[in-house]
């Protein structure tokens, strides 16, 4: 009787415990590999990462339907991540950097939005707020600079001690001419 159902449904017992075992294999290789791969696999994902976990899985789907053998999707995997160690490997070549990665951006600085900036990121001022707020400032007053930073987050930087250094490297943050909006300007 399960067996009809099964063929009702275009499939077979030999067929369902292929995509299981295949499954389950592609599944176990995804561990292994972002294991092997470090924390930094698992962290906010730049482009790569994000382009690396759509194609891990496009795979694991690929082989669970079938579609692609199970060693075919084990070799996509390893070299995905093979792939994402040379990235990272070359993430820490100056001449490389601004192709891998994007560049922070600075949004806010002493309370002046930079509205240009902000254009640039396709941000509004509520979103800045909304970042404010779960950065738990409660004076505008103390915010010294927000950074729109390579993964999308936004950080933001407060208190009353000397941020330069920690804008190097931000785009915008050099030479900046003063303030180009106010963020009570809405």
């Amino acid at each position: 009787m399960l067996t009809e159902v099964l063929q009702r449904l275009g499939s077979t017992w030999p067929a369902m415990i292929t995509a299981a075992v295949a499954m389950v294999a592609i599944y176990l290789a995804v561990i292994v590999a972002t294991r092997a791969a470090g924390p930094r696999s698992l962290a906010q994902m730049s482009a790569f990462d994000f382009v690396a976990t759509v194609a891990v899985g496009s795979i694991t789907a690929s082989v669970g339907l079938g579609s692609v053998p199970l060693a075919d999707g084990l070799v996509a995997v390893t070299t995905l991540f093979v792939a994402q160690y040379v990235t990272g490997r070359l993430r820490h070549r100056r001449t490389l950097q601004g192709v891998i990665d994007n560049t922070p951006l600075l949004l806010l600085r002493d309370g002046a939005i930079l509205e240009d900036h902000m254009r640039q990121a396709r941000m509004t001022v509520e979103d800045l707020r909304s970042h404010l707020r779960r950065s738990n400032v409660d004076d505008l007053a103390d915010v010294r600079a927000v950074v729109l930073e390579t993964t999308g987050d936004v950080s933001v930087l407060y208190g009353t001690g000397d941020v330069g250094p920690l804008l190097q490297g931000v785009r915008g943050a050099e030479g900046h001419e003063g303030p180009t909006g106010q963020l009570s300007g809405g």
